[in-house]
């Protein structure tokens, strides 16, 4: 009888221990690469010039990435192709000279974690339809990719750990049933038993089942680890993400697509936002600007006729009544703290980023979103892999003067560096 007992001991040790493996699994399937997102950047940033299974502009990206196994240079070469090509890197001058030395998108904004979701979203695709038995599927049919483990992964998991806790618990009273009877055969006091005699007051049944869990070290100890991990696991992503907006999409006042004046009509993005360029601020477009184009067009639109009644224009007339105007309360959706400085204009005309780098693919967009998350860490991570283009840049010509005359000894002022310019104090 003891013996089994020991045996059951020991069972529910294992059963405690495939239940913390399968915990473990459980986090280290959420902290997998996620295709899915790979997915999304591939089509924003990549289908211009590359397809997976044949050649574009560039290569096919599904053979290339698959017999290319250095990931880390991968990540390099996608982030800043052109550096490599400037440290004479062997495979980077190969491919560069491959292809008639055209020079390939600069993609510094991307992490080394968006890039590595790319290059499972390339390698899973090609191998799924490398896989795929002739015949078996639609031709130039899209293959779905699992985004990070399957529900029946998760599910299945989180089942194992439930069963595991419940064997647990039936387990230690099978032992402690049996512990009993082996105390009682051999006349001795049971220590959980609490015997009632006069005058004596009754143990209070809920005291005494809490202190039996207590006793329970196994069950203890796995309740503390559990705890404890989804604890530091919230409580980092938490911290991670407070203040931080990326997806925000408010509900606008009026349903203006990007998707349709960017990216099928092809309206450039300075057209509106005029002040990119030159200022601080990108400016939201006045209406005037939209009525350059729906005086005339989509006038029966019933969204066109917001723009109209805040202007207090009246389109069988055409005539405007000012004491009919009223502004349009458009909801801002990329706000920075008051102690960040970012000025549009020093990247857009200075630094010549696209504003897709920043701002994502806005001209797929039917509701402009937060694409990016804008946090400290994104914009010291694309400062570092930006390498500055100074040939013909003015602006960099007089930061390189001034080098030259602190090298020499001469008097560097204020005014050299540009301090005297209206937007260093007025923006």
């Amino acid at each position: 009888m003891r013996s089994f007992s020991l045996i059951l001991k020991q069972f529910s040790r294992s059963v405690l221990l495939i239940a913390g493996f399968a915990f473990w699994s459980l986090s280290t399937a959420f902290a997998q690469t996620d295709a899915a997102k790979g997915e999304a950047i591939f089509k924003s940033k990549c289908t211009t010039c590359h397809k997976i299974e044949s050649r574009l502009i560039g290569p096919a990206l599904g053979p290339q990435l698959t017999e290319e196994t250095d990931d880390k240079y991968l990540i390099q070469w996608i982030q800043n192709n052109q550096a490599l090509i400037a440290a004479k890197n062997p495979k980077a001058l190969k491919i560069y000279n491959e292809y008639n030395q055209s020079g390939m998108t600069v993609f510094a904004d991307l992490s080394d974690a968006d890039v590595g979701n790319i290059l499972t979203y390339v390698r899973t695709t090609w191998k799924a339809e490398k896989d795929q038995p002739p015949g078996g599927g639609e031709k130039g049919k899209e293959t779905k990719v699992e985004s990070g483990p399957s529900e029946v992964v998760v599910f299945g998991l989180i089942g194992i750990i439930v069963i595991a806790f419940i064997v647990i618990l039936v387990l230690n009273r099978v032992v402690g049933s049996l512990e009993r009877i082996l105390l009682k055969n051999k006349d001795l006091v049971i220590e959980d038993e609490v015997a009632v005699v006069d005058g004596a007051v009754a143990v209070d049944a809920k005291k005494e089942f809490i202190r039996k869990i207590l006793k329970n070290k196994k069950l203890v100890f796995f309740i503390l680890v559990a705890g404890t991990v989804s604890m530091c696991s919230w409580g980092w992503v938490s911290l991670w993400n407070t203040n931080v907006h990326q997806g925000y999409q408010p509900v606008q006042p009026i349903k203006y697509s990007h998707e349709l004046h960017a990216g099928i009509m092809k309206i450039d993005c300075q057209y509106c936002h005029s002040g990119a360029y030159k200022s601080k601020n990108a400016s939201i477009p006045s209406l005037n600007v939209c009525m350059n184009c729906h005086k005339v067009v989509k006038t029966e639109s019933e969204e066109i006729h917001k723009i109209y009644d805040a202007l207090g224009y009246d389109p069988k007339t055409q005539k405007y009544d000012s004491t009919q105007a009223k502004p349009i309360q458009w909801v801002r959706i990329h706000n920075l703290p008051d102690l960040a400085y970012f000025n549009h204009s020093q990247h857009v005309k200075v630094g010549g980023i696209k504003c897709q780098q920043c701002h994502g693919p806005v001209q797929e967009m039917k509701e402009v979103y937060q694409y990016s998350p804008l946090t400290m860490k994104w914009c010291i991570q694309c400062h570092k892999r930006t390498e500055v283009n100074g040939k013909g840049n003015a602006y960099y010509d007089s930061i390189l003067a001034a080098h030259d005359k602190i090298k020499k000894g001469e008097k560097v002022t204020a005014a050299v560096l540009g301090g005297i310019e209206c937007g260093k104090c007025h923006y």
